[in-house]
């Protein structure tokens, strides 16, 4: 992956978050008014949705936070990416690779 690709990866994860958050927000919504008709089937179906979103959303902050979280005006192209942490992975130990 290219230092342009991290950039790129940098500004676009924020936008996804969002995006996919939004959504979420929406199934909840239709969630409530699932059960207020009594379709809680409908409902149990959306909530596992919103379970998975939710998922996808820990994994593509993971991502973000890994390439040093998002980019910023005034960010400087630099040789490589510093970023450790702790946090759980399902698949396994976690190995850091510098960018």
């Amino acid at each position: 992956m290219t230092m342009n690709d991290i950039k790129k990866l940098r500004v676009l994860l924020p936008h996804w978050l969002e995006h996919s958050a939004s959504h979420a927000d929406d199934y909840r919504a239709w969630i409530e008014r699932a059960r207020a008709v009594g379709a809680d089937h409908v409902a149990e179906h959306l909530a596992a949705a919103v379970e998975k979103l939710e998922g996808v959303n820990r994994d593509l902050q993971g991502a973000l936070e890994h390439l040093g979280g998002p980019d910023r005006p005034g960010d400087h192209e630099h040789e490589h990416v510093h970023h450790r942490h702790a946090h759980p992975h399902e698949h396994g130990e976690h190995h850091h690779h510098d960018q």
